[in-house]
């Protein structure tokens, strides 16, 4: 149970790390949506969760950004609160689950340790749901303007952009590591406690011999 534990942490802490990573960068991202027009072929448009952007395809790329809260929409509005509610309860949950491993001594074994464990292990997961509803919903909102019998067919529509892809990816890296660190703080409780190792044993003899050359 021990090394099964230990092998689930060492599977999960950089899998939360890595995943933490993806959900900054598609929150920072201003790819979240992209547009292009027949009218102007020569630029494309990409909209993030604090600005927009136009793209030339000389490779110069002119950025503006999206001012206040109350005037964006509600897409963007959700998307900026919950990525960063993500985003907070990832990096709390991360550090939470450091002195909670099974392979750092700093914390005694008991149950503020598998505590803390588990609590890393449940913000991990919760951060992953913050990441993946807001990623879904501009999606949605986003198949739902371009599928929408009563726009023109020659009105431009907006497209999944790559940080909608890092997004999911990170959602769900930070659920999956969440719930490997809750196996695992599992497996931990379940494992016998450890023999005294050969250090006291060796000092129990040690103590015994003076008194039997006395005897």
């Amino acid at each position: 149970m021990a090394e099964r534990a230990r092998a689930l942490e060492l599977l999960a802490m950089p899998l939360y790390a890595g995943a933490w990573l993806c959900v900054l960068g598609a929150a920072v991202s201003p790819r979240w949506l992209s547009m292009s027009t027949s009218l102007l072929p020569a630029e494309s448009y990409q909209l993030g969760l604090w600005e927009t952007c136009v793209v030339q395809d000389a490779g110069g790329m002119e950025c503006r950004a999206l001012d206040g809260l109350l005037g964006l929409s509600p897409e963007l509005q959700l998307g900026r609160v919950l990525t960063c509610a993500s985003l907070a309860a990832g990096a709390l949950g991360f550090l939470l689950a450091i002195p909670g491993l099974s392979l750092v001594n700093g914390c005694e074994e008991g149950g503020a340790k598998r505590s803390l464990g588990a609590a890393g292990a449940l913000l991990g997961v919760l951060a992953g749901v913050l990441c993946l509803v807001p990623v879904s919903y501009v999606a949605r909102w986003a198949v739902l303007r371009f599928f929408d019998e009563a726009l023109p067919e020659v009105a431009p529509r907006w497209e999944f952009g790559d940080a909608l892809f890092c997004g999911w990816a990170g959602g769900l890296g930070l659920a999956a590591a969440g719930m490997l660190l809750g196996v695992s703080a599992r497996s931990a409780a379940r494992a016998p406690p450890t023999p005294a190792g050969p250090r006291g044993s060796r000092r129990a003899t040690n103590t015994v011999l003076p008194r039997t050359e006395y005897v």
